[in-house]
């Protein structure tokens, strides 16, 4: 008999534990769902879901050269699943199913159900863990609980990885004897294709360069968003094209301030994980600081659709949602710099950004989206103190000195020189085309300080 291997967000066939292991019991048919409304009601824009459907498309190829059918099929909202993946595994003659977990509040359940059926119909399930290098609920503070606070985790991250070395990524599998199954065929993806390609392979190929190139200057340019400095991997990563160990292997070993930087980001990724396994609540639209629940955030519409398209008269936030726009990805630094100028200066509701932002990352990921956005509301574990409300000019000034990225994705002030790039003047703006702020950064900072304050009054 056959063991069916369901792939979701680990699209790669190196370092795939639940295919590994599949592989090692006999032959293995691969499988994809493909949850279009489901993904749609998790705020998945056509970035995303065309970026993994192309790299589904290279895992089927992928999984062509080993042998593996890979069998793709349409099962618009989760709780269709259970039912798709018995009548699949029955028609491939399987009598198992692997699968890695995933950890969102909907998927934990669906694969409940699917378990659940599949052991009702005498089918075993082999369930393994595969995003993370440290698992989300290994680690516990001195109490017992879990971590809250991201350095005491990080600390005890790096503790824990050194008690697991050495640690080793497991081997892409055997080829294996021809089945009578046929491959469905895969769908395209075009959104941004030319700019992000699928596949494991080009996952590799951006490690390795970032790795050979740029990871010694990490730390001193990941927070300048007009330099190379980042290793852009987070799409990959995503959607599981490479996993994190591979990351991690890659980088440890080469020691010095830049790969320790770029392994710290890592760790700040499975912190998010385990915030939101144990804390299911901030993946249903719930802020982690329950006291801030009472926030009155302002309706503010005009603000808002000035700063989801650009034109809040703030040049490096509007050169930030341009980029968000034009590339399907945005700099992190200014990733912090866009969500607290929604969330502070205009005062509005960050679930309204979040989304925003998942609607069009070519990177979306609940975990990390939901962590980022939290903590520059101030809402979220170890959050930004409600206080610390970054000024986007001195932001600015400070990463974007000479105002490379703000001419690259704000046009209209190309020809803008010298320090007026942060804040033309208003002789300037009119010239350009370019509209004056749409809020006072000083009252606007006040007021935000004001609203939190009052909570704790």
């Amino acid at each position: 008999m056959n063991t069916l291997v369901w792939f979701r967000n680990d699209l790669r066939t190196a370092d795939h534990p639940a295919l590994h292991h599949a592989a090692r019991r006999g032959p293995v048919v691969g499988m994809f769902l493909d949850a279009i409304d489901q993904w749609r009601e998790h705020d998945w824009g056509d970035n995303k879901i065309d970026f993994v459907r192309r790299n589904v498309a290279a895992l089927s190829a992928s999984l062509a050269k080993l042998n593996i059918p890979l069998r793709i099929v349409d099962v618009p909202r989760f709780d269709g699943s259970p039912a798709a993946m018995v009548k699949l595994a029955r028609a491939m003659r399987c009598d198992a199913l692997a699968f890695n977990d995933e950890y969102e509040v909907n998927e934990h359940r669906r694969d409940a159900a699917v378990a659940a059926a599949c052991e009702r119909a005498g089918i075993e399930v082999y369930r393994s863990a595969d995003q993370t290098v440290v698992r989300p609920t290994e680690l516990r503070t001195g109490s017992g609980g879990p971590y809250s606070v991201f350095t005491p985790y990080k600390n005890a991250w790096l503790k824990r990885v050194e008690q697991m070395e050495p640690i080793t990524a497991l081997a892409q599998p055997m080829k294996q004897a021809k089945l009578d199954i046929e491959s469905d065929a895969p769908r395209g993806g075009e959104a941004l294709a030319d700019r992000w390609p699928g596949g494991e392979d080009e996952a590799q190929r951006r490690l390795t360069k970032f790795i050979a190139h740029r990871i010694k200057a990490y730390k001193d340019q990941r927070d300048q968003p007009a330099a190379d400095g980042t290793s852009a991997m987070s799409p990959y990563l995503a959607c599981g094209a490479i996993s994190a160990k591979q990351c991690y292997l890659a980088a440890k070993d080469l020691g010095g301030e830049g790969a320790a930087t770029w392994i710290s980001e890592l760790i700040w990724r499975e912190f998010y994980r385990q915030v939101m396994v144990h804390h299911p609540r901030v993946s249903m639209g719930r802020p982690f600081k329950r006291e801030t629940r009472a926030v009155r955030w302002r309706d503010d519409e005009a603000g808002f659709e000035a700063w989801r398209e650009g034109r809040t008269g703030v040049p490096i936030v509007d050169a930030a949602m341009r980029q968000l726009i034009a590339t399907g990805w945005m700099h992190n630094r200014c990733r912090m710099i866009a969500a607290m100028f929604l969330t502070k200066n205009l005062l509005i509701d960050w679930r309204r950004g979040e989304r925003h932002f998942m609607q069009h990352l070519v990177d979306g990921d609940l975990a990390n989206n939901n962590g980022g956005w939290q903590w520059s509301a101030s809402t979220g574990t170890d959050a930004a103190p409600y206080f610390r409300v970054f000024n986007p000019l001195s932001q600015s000034a400070r990463f974007d000195p000479d105002g490379a990225y703000i001419r690259a994705y704000v046009p209209e002030l190309a020809q803008v020189e010298g320090d007026e790039i942060h804040d033309p003047l208003p002789l300037t703006r009119a010239s350009c085309g370019y509209p004056m702020m749409i809020v006072d950064l000083k009252s606007s900072r006040q007021r935000a300080i004001d609203a939190f304050a009052n909570l704790r009054t």
